[in-house]
């Protein structure tokens, strides 16, 4: 959501993520297809999956691994199909500590998206990664700051809330910054159009 914000007016970010969708549900619910219609040579699709793809639990949201790299696969196909420029994104950390320390709650989906970028030859923003290294910078209370976290009396969360998945304002500003960062160390030629 914060996306926009670091780009000159000439890039239109058009953000069309979901909460709760998975490369298997986003497909099912024809979120996808409205994308690739409006798709223009030389666009830009940052695809970015997994957290809602583990749930195998949820029969209309999980996908198995196999059916995951197939999902993603079609995605980076299709998207080049009109002279597009795919780049794969793997799931951002949760701020899941124990004991102190970080702990990866993704399983194989990471590597999954790795072995699709590698395979397709898609440039890839590995935001695991990246947000891992700043989560552990920040430790477990510090970091607390970047999800969505509430007080009971807010607007949207009467009883108040604690989300370690999902980013505050502040959260979404610094996460964005880590894409742009990838935008950079990628040398994409979108990075010529940073502020």
């Amino acid at each position: 959501m914060e996306l926009q914000s670091f780009f000159k007016n000439s890039v239109v970010v058009d953000n069309r993520a979901l909460n709760g969708r998975s490369t298997k549900s986003f497909l099912n619910e024809n979120q996808w297809k409205p994308i690739t219609e409006k798709l223009q040579p030389g666009d830009y699709v940052f695809i970015e999956f997994g957290h809602n793809d583990e749930k195998i639990d949820k029969p209309a949201t999980g996908t198995s691994l196999v059916q995951f790299k197939a999902n993603l696969s079609k995605y980076v196909l299709e998207t080049r199909d009109k002279q597009a420029i795919p780049v794969l994104l793997t799931p951002i950390s949760r701020r899941s500590f124990k004991d102190g320390k970080l702990i990866d709650t993704h399983g194989g989906y990471p590597n999954a998206t790795r072995e699709v970028a590698d395979s397709l030859k898609v440039p890839l923003i590995d935001m695991l990664i990246k947000t891992e290294g700043l989560l552990n910078q920040l430790g477990d209370k510090a970091s607390i700051k970047l999800f969505n976290y509430v007080d009971s009396g807010h607007v949207n969360y009467p009883t108040g809330k604690k989300d370690d998945t999902h980013l505050s304002p502040d959260g979404a500003k610094t996460i964005a910054g880590l894409v742009v960062e990838g935008v950079k160390e990628l040398k994409l030629n979108l990075a010529k159009k940073l502020k």
